[in-house]
């Protein structure tokens, strides 16, 4: 059974009460539905990292793990990070469209486009950060109460050494059984990553009282803080609007 949170929650809904969000946990998980955030734990860091480019260059990284809400919430507030947007990967520019990619037939995965300092957060140091706390990467084509091929867990990897640090740093985790179960998390290098609608942008922190940001992603930018606490901004670095669009 899968229900669209994100469209049952609307602001004008007579749901939109923390009260009503309680009961509708309860009723959701008799249902076989889980509605609950992950409570986080803090992986080893990967034992292969990038090599960090000289100089002031920015790099350029592409996640995707469930909707793209929380995953922008969370590296919003790692310090390094200079830019994160939410957006669509995986498929064709016409199909960049959020009622289409909702159908989950486009081959895009909601998905967050990241720009960090290398010389202050390194890419396997986002990687630790991503299968830590943004999402739960032995989740099948689905992520909390989201099901469908655009929730996938999937790293779209800028470079070829991105790339080999992300498959060397899922089979560590995997050797290692640090999950009770494998990870399915998939590397797609050479696709191309297209911005989301406006108002998706930032919505985690725009709308702090959303019922689905409630139950699923404040969690996630709290596990960051607790886990992380050396790499947690309180200020989250926010996307400019104008700019978001390729």
């Amino acid at each position: 059974m899968a229900i669209d949170l994100k469209s049952f929650f609307r602001p004008d809904r007579v749901f939109y009460s923390l009260t009503a969000i309680a009961v509708l946990a309860v009723v959701l998980s008799v249902g076989g539905i889980r509605v609950d955030a992950e409570e986080g734990r803090r992986v080893p860091p990967p034992a292969v990292d990038e090599t960090a480019p000289q100089g002031a260059q920015l790099e350029t990284a592409v996640f995707a793990g469930g909707c793209f809400w929380g995953v922008q919430g969370v590296f919003q507030h790692v310090a390094g990070v200079t830019n994160a947007v939410s957006g669509y990967t995986g498929g064709d520019q016409q199909d960049a469209l959020y009622q289409v990619v909702g159908t989950g037939t486009t081959g895009h995965a909601e998905s967050v486009q990241v720009k960090f300092d290398p010389q202050k957060v390194s890419y396997g140091k986002l990687l630790q950060i991503y299968f830590s706390v943004a999402h739960d990467p032995t989740e099948l084509n689905r992520q909390g109460p989201d099901s469908g091929t655009q929730y996938r867990s999937t790293i779209f990897p800028m470079t070829a050494e991105q790339a080999k640090v992300a498959k060397a740093y899922i089979a560590q985790l995997d050797g290692a059984h640090v999950f009770s179960d494998p990870i399915v998390t998939t590397v797609e290098p050479d696709r191309t990553f297209y911005a989301a609608e406006n108002y998706h942008q930032n919505f985690l922190t725009l709308n702090p009282n959303y019922p689905y940001i409630v139950i699923n992603d404040l969690p996630k930018v709290a596990n960051l803080k607790r886990l992380f606490p050396e790499s947690y901004r309180v200020e989250p670095v926010l996307v400019s609007l104008a700019k978001a669009s390729n």
